[in-house]
């Protein structure tokens, strides 16, 4: 039975990767926002706007404990999944835990041309977006780095990149 659980920041490619992951360890893959939209048939935003962060959190934790549950799955999380009440301790226990780190520098980068789909970057500018990167990401590394493996994802660009990134990691798993 395998459980690989993902984390990691906006824009680290968690969905990318743990697709391919899946796809070539012949896993079922969840993306865990994905799940949450069709279980409430909203986006994660409008649920975020509808019931406030604290409930969406309670909300996330209740359905990262279900997924927890599922076996041979890859499943991508939020980028703050980790960060609320014990999930990261909860994946640890779970399965096996992947942070995808990248630096700011990479996540800005990826992010800016990305951003109009995500409210919490889409109004800001290149360096406001740089600087929200690098406040979030100090705030969240503790938590990310509770990982079981920590695999840098500086250069994940394009389809190649997944492959040959995803190939490097299964030789970690």
């Amino acid at each position: 039975m395998k459980r690989i659980f993902l984390i990691g920041y906006m824009g680290a490619g968690k969905t990318t990767a743990g697709r391919e992951l899946a796809r070539i360890l012949e896993l079922e893959f969840i993306d865990l926002d994905h799940f949450i939209q069709a279980r409430f048939q909203k986006t994660v935003n409008e649920l975020f706007q509808d019931v406030g962060e604290r409930e969406f959190r309670n909300i996330e934790r209740n359905m990262l404990k279900e997924v927890g549950e599922f076996e041979n799955v890859v499943i991508s999380t939020g980028g703050g999944t980790p960060c609320f009440f014990d999930n990261a301790d909860y994946m640890n226990n779970a399965g096996t835990t992947v942070y995808l780190k990248a630096t700011p520098e990479a996540l800005s980068s990826r992010l800016n041309t990305c951003k109009d789909k995500r409210p919490l970057i889409k109004d800001k500018n290149e360096e406001e977006l740089y600087d929200f990167v690098v406040e979030s990401l100090q705030r969240r590394e503790p938590f990310y780095s509770k990982a079981h493996i920590i695999f840098e994802t500086e250069e994940l660009v394009n389809r190649e990149d997944v492959t040959r990134y995803v190939e490097q990691l299964i030789k970690i798993l």
